[in-house]
């Protein structure tokens, strides 16, 4: 429950970076920010595996950039269904869904796979005297 709850932390912090950042996305009140991210998160768990399936030739003659439009289409549909979350078009929709993706990202590079807090040790292996 902890790694849902901070995934989720994760992408309400996306959306609000891509609403500071991306003219076009406007995104009215912290509600609307917590529906948005867990909207965001069941879009993604079950929307955007069948469309990455039934573009992968779009995708493999693209070489994977055509992933960045169906990111957009995910956001865009997010949108659909909060009335206070607007996206005024296309390119709005696209440059958001690369600060969402950018922001996750690292986010998720600071927290590491298992949705947690993780700390590394470096430890030599050289002699000790």
């Amino acid at each position: 429950m902890p790694g849902f709850i901070l995934r989720l932390a994760i992408n309400i912090l996306g959306l609000w970076v891509a609403d500071a950042l991306v003219p076009g996305i406007r995104i009215a009140g912290a509600g609307t920010f917590i529906l948005a991210g867990i909207l965001l998160g069941v879009v993604n768990a079950l929307v955007r595996p069948v469309l990455l399936v039934l573009t992968l030739p779009f995708t493999l003659i693209t070489l994977g950039l055509f992933v960045l439009v169906i990111n957009a289409a995910m956001l865009g549909l997010v949108s659909v269904f909060l009335e206070q979350f607007t996206i005024s078009g296309f390119w709005a929709a696209f440059w958001g869904a690369i600060v969402i993706s950018l922001t996750s990202w690292f986010t998720s590079y600071l927290i590491g796979p298992s949705g947690s807090v993780e700390t590394m040790v470096i430890r030599s292996s050289g002699p000790r005297d």
